[in-house]
């Protein structure tokens, strides 16, 4: 790799590791004289819907950037390297990578060159090179810049598996405080219209089979948490609102990282608000998953997420009246609701309990966490008590065992 482009490629991959719109790892693998090697910089994980781990290249296209969000490490205003690569340079590194089996796929994204027209040219360039010049099939999510023309993004929607446009600030006034050269009416504008195409895309593969996809994995958007002063209730109204509406494939939400502590307009922060970050992540799987709806798991007068608990118990413990669940007879909406027990293992339960009153041997076989789930069923070998016990002593004991285990930021 010639020493330039190796430059390019750690200010552009550094600079990229802010977007959270694909799980990320560091990797690095070494190699024999002569076989070629890649560098940690740049390569971060993902995963597919089938549950495959694939290596993605996550990269800038350049950092540099027209617009000053207080929020963004590329500001325009901020004294740092800058670098850009060549439609050629991104094309090239990119296949030469996936030739050598280190990635499967690339993350493209970019600051704002210029302007959004010519971003996004750019980028529809380098996926054109790719898909056209190289007879490239991996795997391509790339940035729909806001502000684009629509010719350009539904091009984009045409390269690419999946597009993400980022929202960044839960509303606009907090978004318009932050960065005054952006609004939300350029972001829905691009996200409307990739939802659009996506069903007429799908209507008329139905009528004909060899009809391109527009975007076959769908769409993103990502979420700073911690910058501005909404509440969780609000973000994920705005997060049920997107999944519904825009039938986004995923929501991700961003912890703030204060890389710009100089800027009086943003919060002083000792590190990223993680566990926050991680009970938004439970949420919203209990919005895509387990058939809640945001009012259910915050409303008005609960605003913000437990930290101490994860939402599904915390829903629990806050509806004692629903509890305790009886497995042999529940629906199974009714059973997915218990805390301790996942999707597949209210599957399991409603399957297998017509041949037999379920236990808790079977919920243990089934990976029911059953020291959480015991106090909200009712099975053979509970007791008819078991639910009786006051939401805070039930907290009171959980809290505790998490405590003493060293509970682990994990889903449910």
């Amino acid at each position: 790799m010639k020493a330039k482009v190796l430059k390019k490629l750690n200010i552009l991959a550094d600079a990229a590791k802010y977007d959270v719109s694909c799980s990320s790892s560091g990797s690095s693998r070494a190699a024999a004289a002569g076989e070629g090697t890649t560098k940690s910089a740049g390569i971060c994980h993902s995963f597919t819907e089938d549950g495959r781990c694939i290596s993605l290249l996550k990269i800038l296209y350049t950092n540099h950037c027209i617009y000053d969000c207080a929020y963004c490490v590329n500001r325009r205003s901020n004294d740092k390297p800058r670098a850009s690569f060549t439609v050629e340079e991104l094309a090239d590194l990119t296949i030469h990578f996936y030739r050598r089996n280190y990635i499967e796929g690339l993350f493209l994204s970019s600051g704002v060159l210029r302007n959004p027209d010519y971003t996004m040219e750019q980028l529809n360039a380098v996926a054109r090179k790719l898909r056209n010049g190289y007879r490239f099939n991996g795997y391509i999510h790339m940035k729909a810049i806001p502000g684009a023309d629509p010719l350009l993004v539904h091009e984009a929607g045409l390269l690419a598996d999946r597009l993400s446009v980022n929202i960044e600030i839960p509303t606009e006034k907090q978004l318009i405080r932050l960065a005054p050269e952006k609004d939300f009416a350029s972001v829905y504008r691009p996200m409307n219209q990739i939802s659009q195409q996506m069903l007429i895309s799908k209507e008329e593969r139905k009528k004909y089979r060899h009809s391109p996809r527009f975007t076959p994995a769908g769409q993103s958007t990502q979420l700073i948490v911690g910058a501005t002063p909404e509440t969780d209730y609000t973000i994920l109204k705005l997060a049920s609102g997107l999944y519904s509406q825009q039938k986004l494939k995923r929501v991700y939400y961003s912890g703030f990282v204060p890389v710009n502590a100089h800027d009086k307009r943003l919060p002083v922060l000792k590190q990223p608000p993680l566990v926050r970050e991680n009970r938004l992540y439970q949420a919203d799987w209990l919005m895509r998953f387990y058939h809640f709806r945001h009012n259910e798991i915050l409303d008005e007068n609960h605003t913000q997420l437990d930290q101490q608990v994860d939402p599904k118990l915390a829903y629990a413990l806050r509806n004692p009246h629903l509890y305790p669940v009886d497995l042999d007879k529940a629906t199974y909406e009714e059973i997915l609701r218990v805390p301790g027990i996942g999707v597949r293992s209210a599957k399991i339960i409603v399957a297998n309990r017509r041949y037999g009153r379920i236990t808790v041997a079977y919920l243990k076989k089934m990976g029911v966490a059953v020291k959480r789930a015991r106090y909200f069923i009712l099975c053979r070998e509970l007791p008819q008590t078991s639910g009786m016990i006051y939401p805070e002593q039930i907290r009171k004991r959980l809290v505790r065992q998490n405590a003493s285990a060293g509970e682990q930021l994990t889903l449910f």
